[in-house]
């Protein structure tokens, strides 16, 4: 019986597992910002990064771009003010998902998971060899993930989201 027991105890060990538990990277760091506009202007509001099969897509406040250089940083709160989604398709997403007339069939949605915490923070500068362009640094603070399962995205690499450009 003693030497059952450790092996027993083995078994039970070797056996478990952490369920279903599964860590995600999101990383758009390489990814350039996109809109459906052909000019970005101050009252665009839905940016959006797209990396094969995954997409990061901003939504920002109404008025929160504005054409004026300012050393203060603005906030805006994620979900309250602002919105972010992170979106895992069947396969490889482009543009045209997001901006076409009559929305795309395919690729599906198989995850969508939205911030529940956060902020966007944008830095405005006035471009200067052309007074006409502002530059809009948009990043990403303390921005938290939460899926369906409860589980929390932990190696969130999306804190540079990017520079937009508006004109006067």
């Amino acid at each position: 019986m003693q030497r059952i027991l450790p092996f027993l105890i083995a078994i039970l060990l070797w056996n478990c597992n952490d369920g279903d538990l599964q860590i995600e990277t999101i990383d758009f760091d390489d990814v350039s910002i996109q809109t459906c506009e052909s000019t970005i202007t101050t009252a665009t509001t839905v940016f959006f990064k797209i990396n094969g099969d995954e997409a990061l897509i901003l939504d920002l406040q109404n008025g929160i771009l504005a054409n004026e250089a300012s050393s203060d940083t603005i906030v805006s709160t994620l979900p309250g003010q602002s919105s972010l989604l992170y979106r895992v398709f069947s396969g490889t997403v482009s543009q045209g998902y997001f901006c076409d007339e009559i929305p795309a069939t395919d690729p599906t949605v198989i995850e969508e998971i939205e911030a529940i915490s956060g902020e966007v923070l944008i830095n405005t500068v006035q471009n200067a060899s052309d007074t006409t362009l502002y530059e809009h640094t948009i990043l990403l603070r303390d921005v938290s993930l939460l899926n369906s399962q409860g589980e929390r995205i932990t190696d969130t690499s999306i804190n540079d989201f990017g520079v937009v450009t508006t004109q006067d």
